[in-house]
């Protein structure tokens, strides 16, 4: 690990112990996140990003001089279901376009607790149609981070079960697949995690899901069969409170069959890959899935 990454730890691990048994209302958590997006740094020049409507989801639509015309990543972002906006990705989405020689399109699904299960799902559904009407759906990529992650995967679910076609490959980058909050490593790991904070779980589930089955797979597709699914990656660190929600999906698909790699990297903090800009790790990752995506699409 590299020295970056041990004080990228040594920082998380301070910021979660200072919140420890905090219940910080989500208004307060909103406004915080909006005086951070002020600090979040500008992509490289050359990096055009434009605000789109995407049949009635506002987007943001991303090229870098590399992208190639017929090569898009749909970007599902995480914040668990409550949170989440282009600005705080903007150091990360030129990053993943440069990677895989793509143009992004990052959309906003609508949040919880306003807008709870399934508009998140159906707010996807129409973005990647939107995308799919406009590109061969086999050079369109999900990408999505924690909650995105599982997001993704459901989203997945979803167009398999209504017949329509499928995208050429999910990246999904420290997942949330279970709702149930069943995973071991959510107790194993909980004093490792230098992050997530288990006990936040619960209030997240119950504003997103409003009372539906946690192991709806369209909420949690480590439940659902996932028979035919795209190619598919995924990312985790050994220490997250998430890594079984990975780490089972990833066996269940190669249980039914899917093409399906998994990286399980060492120490790594939950969606370390934001942080490519200070450690070295995040840009090793993103490079992986670059390489990833060449592949697949």
């Amino acid at each position: 690990m590299s020295r970056r990454a041990e004080l990228l730890l040594l920082c998380l691990r301070y910021l979660k112990k200072r919140h420890a048994h905090q219940a910080t209302p989500l208004p307060e958590v909103r406004r915080r996140l909006k005086l951070i997006e002020r600090i979040v740094p500008l992509p490289p020049a050359g990096t055009r990003t434009q605000v789109i409507d995407a049949d009635g989801i506002g987007a943001v639509h991303i090229t870098v001089p590399q992208s190639r015309t017929d090569r898009y990543l749909l970007y599902f972002h995480g914040g668990g279901y409550v949170v989440g906006s282009a600005p705080l990705y903007r150091d990360f989405l030129w990053r993943i376009a440069v990677a895989a020689r793509a143009s992004v399109l990052y959309f906003d699904y609508r949040l919880a607790p306003e807008h709870p299960f399934p508009a998140a799902v159906e707010d996807a559904i129409t973005a990647y149609r939107w995308l799919a009407d406009r590109l061969d759906h086999r050079r369109i990529a999900f990408v999505g981070d924690s909650a995105g992650g599982g997001l993704a995967f459901a989203a997945a679910h979803k167009l398999r079960d209504e017949g329509f076609a499928l995208p050429g490959a999910v990246v999904a980058l420290s997942p949330w697949t279970d709702l149930a909050l069943t995973g071991l490593s959510l107790q194993s790991n909980a004093d490792a995690d230098a992050m997530m904070d288990v006990g936040g779980l619960p209030v997240l589930v119950n504003h997103y899901l409003a009372g539906t089955d946690p192991r709806h797979p369209y909420a949690s597709p480590l439940y659902g069969d996932p028979s035919g699914l795209p190619p598919a990656l995924i990312q985790v660190g050994s220490d997250e409170i998430l890594r079984d929600d990975a780490v089972r999906l990833a066996e269940k698909l190669k249980t039914a069959g899917c093409d399906i790699e998994i990286e399980v990297w060492p120490r790594m903090p939950h969606v370390w890959q934001l942080y490519a800009r200070i450690v070295p790790e995040g840009r090793d990752a993103i490079e992986r899935i670059g390489m990833f995506l060449h592949r697949k699409l």
